[in-house]
């Protein structure tokens, strides 16, 4: 691979809080590597008015894919900012290139792995960073008779691999934060219908129906990357806890910070990258 153009990609949003979150941290993956990062979205960024983006609108995976191998470009590497291997990377990135390669049969398209690829240390990272997250919130909560139990949360994937990756951190979380807390569950905002995805289970509302999260405070652990409609200040966790603590008067539900922003993510996907241009990870060309 000679000098591919460097993708910065997330899921998409249609809120533009997510879109700018996306640009921050490209500009500091660009700032780590001292080479452009382009942050682009797979799906629906390109719908938020450019107004509402400093009047530069939002590109999406697929047109801008197109518009860059009709201007001559040929090698891309895609840097997932994804906690794991979801079908967005695995199934519809790859169609969406066959399709232009059939145009531009020398299309050359390289993701590097997602933030919770690489066992037991990016597992730990992560970790990390919630950890600092939810001791933040221990340190604003403190002074209560009970200890703080943690509800750690993703959006739910219908992919095992992802969840798997869910449930190594929350494990991993727990044995940092120790005697902090009184307990650690992993739970899913919300998950596909059927039993073949009951590995999503617990939802996050279903967890705080019971003992111990249906009492005292809880800490909700943000395994979310960005701010957008499930992850906002008015998100769906959001009103989630809310409709939670409305159920059960003794409990106070508090929201950790997301992952996004922390510098740790940044060193992290600049080591996926690295490791992709080195042929050094288990990604590869698609």
């Amino acid at each position: 691979m000679g000098a591919p153009l460097i993708v910065l990609l997330d899921n998409g949003s249609l809120r533009p809080a997510a879109v700018r979150a996306l640009r921050a941290t490209a500009q500091a993956l660009a700032a780590r590597i001292g080479r452009e990062v382009v942050p682009v979205s797979l799906l629906h960024s390109h719908k938020i008015a450019a107004a509402e983006l400093d009047g530069v609108p939002a590109p999406v995976i697929e047109p801008w894919l197109k518009v860059q191998t009709e201007a001559g470009m040929r090698e891309f590497l895609v840097v997932p900012y994804f906690l794991g291997p979801s079908r967005a990377l695995t199934e519809y990135l790859p169609a969406r290139v066959a399709k232009l390669r059939m145009s531009w049969p020398d299309l050359m398209v390289r993701v590097a792995e997602p933030l919770g690829a690489g066992g037991e240390g990016a597992v730990d990272q992560l970790a990390a960073v919630l950890e600092e997250r939810v001791r933040a919130e221990l340190a604003r909560v403190a002074g209560g008779d009970e200890r703080p139990a943690v509800a750690m949360v993703d959006h739910g994937s219908p992919e095992p691999r992802v969840t798997a990756v869910r449930d190594a951190v929350a494990e991993r979380l727990q044995a940092r934060l120790g005697a902090a807390v009184r307990a650690v569950a992993a739970c899913s905002m919300e998950r596909r219908e059927g039993e073949e995805f009951a590995f999503s289970d617990p939802l996050l509302a279903a967890l705080l129906d019971r003992a111990p999260y249906d009492r005292g405070t809880v800490i909700v652990a943000m395994l979310f990357l960005s701010p957008g409609r499930h992850a906002g200040p008015e998100g769906d966790v959001a009103v989630i806890c809310r409709e939670a603590q409305v159920r059960h008067s003794g409990l106070q539900v508090t929201m950790t910070e997301l992952l996004g922003g922390h510098p740790v993510l940044v060193a992290m996907l600049a080591e996926r990258l690295e490791a992709a241009l080195s042929g050094g990870s288990e990604s590869g060309p698609l």
